[in-house]
């Protein structure tokens, strides 16, 4: 009898260990979860194409840039912290659809397609497309593209532009994977034009006076774009960043950001219109 008394103790203590261990662990692993979504609610991961001067591009080993000293401004204004990640120009949208990043920056232009699939911001940025050629190119407009290479960065606007004027997937249009090798192929010969971004090829010809470019503009052929930053649909953080924008539009941050990079005062009335 004592011996069965004992056997059952044994039993028993045995169990009530097991159940205080898977307590004890279900108890850590519930701690550490919510650890991990409070990181999660006070970092932000964001991803970018570092090779978008004046936007974003790497200074270094350090990834500065308008884009860059805008979304700090913001993060500090809504209280989150930041990692600002170089992933590329077509995996940005990757990662964001896949919610593998909480936004991403990059002189993202807001189009309905673009819309379909992601959120954005309140528009930040107004830009259109500009034609960049040598100081002796006779090219004065988009339809004298015609009949001449033309470099893209693809996956653009300015790509898609291009695409108008000559074509889907024209023969004479070269299409690379960020800007600079573009503008590269039209340093070697390789491309009569690089058709992008009108800061990007204004803020080339200012940086490399030397090569002897010049913009061509042609509102005709090239309409107005608006950035806004980029969220997975549905993000919570759309509403909080687009207040804050609003804020730093009040208050002056925005306009300092802006002239310290562009040397000129933006136009805030514009991008206030298309909120």
């Amino acid at each position: 009898m004592k011996k069965r008394s004992f056997l059952f103790f044994v039993i028993i203590s045995t169990f009530l260990l097991i159940l205080s261990a898977c307590g004890t662990s279900s108890s850590k692993d519930a701690t550490s979860t919510e650890g991990e979504e409070s990181s999660e609610k006070n970092s932000l991961r964001i991803v970018t194409n570092a090779a978008y001067a004046p936007f974003e591009y790497f200074d270094g080993d350090k990834i500065v840039g308008f884009d860059v000293d805008l979304i700090n401004a913001l993060a500090e204004e809504t209280g989150y912290e930041v990692e600002i990640e170089h992933v590329g120009w077509d995996p940005i949208f990757v990662e964001i659809e896949s919610n593998r990043a909480d936004l991403s920056i990059g002189a993202i232009t807001i189009n309905d397609e673009r819309k379909q699939t992601f959120d954005f911001s309140h528009p930040y940025f107004l830009s259109t497309n500009k034609i960049l050629v040598p100081e002796d190119s006779a090219i004065q407009s988009g339809e004298e593209l015609k009949g001449h290479i033309v470099a893209v960065q693809t996956g653009t606007t300015g790509s898609e532009a291009v695409e108008k004027l000559l074509g889907k997937n024209h023969k004479d249009i070269k299409k690379f994977e960020d800007n600079n090798i573009a503008i590269q192929e039209l340093l070697q010969g390789g491309a009569a034009a690089v058709v992008a971004d009108n800061t990007v090829v204004e803020e080339y010809v200012k940086n490399n006076s030397d090569q002897k470019l010049k913009v061509v503009e042609d509102s005709s052929s090239f309409e107005q774009e608006f950035y806004g930053f980029m969220f997975p649909k549905g993000s919570k953080l759309k509403a909080e960043f687009d207040q804050a924008l609003n804020t730093l539009y009040d208050n002056g941050t925005y306009v300092e950001i802006y002239e310290k990079w562009f040397g000129v005062e933006p136009n805030l009335e514009t991008l206030k219109e298309q909120q």
